[in-house]
């Protein structure tokens, strides 16, 4: 039996568009911080951790030596978001040419959801997206931030995205089995 998946392509052009969220409330804590040392356990922590309930698969075959490549690419950011001292969820920035910025992962770990800390986390992260040139100096300016969110995640991923600003360009369904 085959499922038809929906694939909805997003994207902001200007750093205006970022429609930000309200921030937690103060008593949970909510920090942001850049994972500045590139860690393959971490990463491959985080996207098990946030995606195994939402058909995350791509990089579970990733080697250790496949993790390494990828985060010490230049333009490569993750954010993690953490409550009280615990990961809560992270979102993975990837730069890519002409002053292009991916959204390449975004997410909560299930606990951690329906609390006010993915719409916080998405705005932090579209800023981090918008002014990455600042960290990256040898990269162009940001001149587009844009992400992809499939039917198979989270029920609120894609309201989140248009509550932040981003607009659709593209969307795609395809069978799976």
């Amino acid at each position: 039996m085959s499922i038809t998946v929906t694939t909805w392509y997003l994207e902001q052009t200007a750093p205006s568009d970022l429609g930000p969220a309200a921030e937690p409330p103060a008593a949970a804590e909510v920090r942001i911080v850049r994972a500045g040392v590139p860690s393959p356990e971490f990463s491959h922590f985080l996207y098990t951790a946030v995606g195994s309930d939402v058909a995350w698969t791509d990089r579970l075959v990733w080697s250790r030596q496949a993790w390494e490549e990828y985060l010490h690419r230049p333009g490569v950011e993750t954010w993690v978001a953490y409550e009280r001292g615990t990961p809560a969820g992270y979102i993975e920035l990837e730069g890519q040419d002409e002053g292009v910025v991916e959204i390449a992962y975004f997410g909560l770990i299930p606990p951690f959801r329906g609390r006010r800390i993915g719409g916080h986390l998405l705005t932090w992260g579209t800023a981090r997206a918008w002014d990455m040139a600042e960290r990256w100096p040898d990269r162009a300016p940001t001149k587009r931030v844009w992400v992809h969110t499939c039917s198979k995640d989270g029920p609120y991923a894609l309201d989140n995205y248009r509550r932040r600003g981003f607009r659709i360009f593209d969307v795609r369904t395809s069978n799976e089995k």
